[in-house]
């Protein structure tokens, strides 16, 4: 046992080394807490009503929620919440609620939204709208209001993204909540906020806009394992810095991400980094052994690097430069061109033959 226990350390020390494609900051410690990895630490139930089960951790689940309810604007008395086991989870409950509000309401979601949120709609059976994106990925809020319009005589339960999955796009919430008003929703609509990952980091950007439960949203989701750093998945979790170390942290993640984006460029390489976002959307590697060394994320012609808080420059750098190296042997004396990625970055990011100015 000690052996294999050994080689799979020795494995993920290696995996560790190379991952770049998925939000996962792998920059924490908590050797503190294996003193209490002999218990069996159950918050059975709501955690704000004792149970008679007596190993629990109800009270530190509790102060994490009451952060959480401060940096959203919310006041003890005004809000209710769990830790969940993952971003998914969240998600459900959300959408769940929206329904509960909306029994006969529209889940309206746009084509970028996390698999999790269309997931719910099939198992709530609830009708699902899906709305068209920009370029950016974020979410086309001329399409929303169409949309809207066919279906009037319901009530609209929305899932904004404060990041999607792939392009790390931030959708406008002030937008959509116009759109809805125009359209005549006013009243009779649910927002659910999907931050999975950036839903923990927007607020310490002081350009970006809020999400705040005094603009009209009923729920919001965040991951812990994301951007706080965690070894197992979960929604939310002990707190490990303050507001200020937090807002360090983003910034060195956005500086990163522009860090890496224009070091493709230079390279030649069509990159994408939206605005407020860490997420660095690029041509999709030729050899998919790079892909899986460097554990990237794809979607048809394109792949990601989410730079996190364990992200620095020295690998951002060792990638480029293998990246760079291998680009020579793809597209050796011209005898195979870069690929055209204009459809999913924007022409003014895309660095093929044709849109290369």
């Amino acid at each position: 046992m000690a052996g294999v226990l050994a080689r799979y350390r020795r494995s993920l020390v290696e995996r560790t080394k190379h991952h770049l494609g998925y939000p996962y900051n792998l920059d924490f410690e908590y050797g503190a807490l294996s003193q209490l990895q002999h218990f069996s630490i159950n918050n059975l139930g709501d955690p704000f009503i004792e149970s008679n089960y007596g190993v629990h951790s109800r009270q530190f689940e509790v102060g994490v929620l009451d952060w959480f309810a401060r940096l959203w604007d919310l006041e003890k008395d005004e809000y209710w919440g769990y830790i969940t086991n993952c971003g998914t989870e969240g998600n459900l409950h959300g959408i769940l609620v929206g329904r509960e509000v909306f029994p006969d309401g529209i889940l309206y979601a746009s084509r970028d939204s996390h698999y999790s949120v269309f997931k719910a709609a099939r198992m709530y059976r609830m009708d699902c709208v899906k709305v068209d994106t920009l370029v950016s990925g974020e979410i086309d809020c001329a399409d929303f209001g169409r949309k809207l319009l066919e279906n009037k005589d319901k009530p609209a339960i929305i899932n904004v993204n404060i990041g999607t999955t792939v392009k790390g796009a931030v959708d406008d919430l002030d937008l959509v909540i116009e759109t809805l008003e125009k359209s005549g929703f006013k009243d009779r609509f649910y927002i659910h906020c999907d931050g999975a990952l950036f839903g923990l980091m927007m607020p310490f950007v002081k350009q970006a806009p809020r999400v705040s439960f005094k603009k009209p949203i009923g729920s919001v989701s965040v991951s812990g394992h994301k951007f706080v750093g965690c070894p197992m998945p979960c929604g939310v979790q002990i707190t490990r810095k303050g507001y200020r170390g937090f807002q360090k942290e983003v910034q060195k993640c956005l500086r990163n991400a522009h860090y890496l984006k224009d070091r493709l460029k230079d390279a030649g390489i069509s990159a994408m980094l939206n605005e407020l976002s860490s997420t660095v959307v690029f041509e999709r590697p030729k050899d998919e052994e790079f892909v899986r060394r460097w554990q990237l994320a794809c979607e048809g012609g394109i792949s990601h690097v989410v730079v996190m808080p364990s992200v620095n420059v020295d690998k951002l750098d060792t990638f480029l430069n293998e990246l760079v190296e291998k680009r020579v042997t793809w597209y050796q004396e011209g005898k195979c061109q870069s690929p055209c990625i204009a459809a999913d970055v924007g022409q003014e990011n895309c660095l093929c033959t044709l849109h290369k100015s």
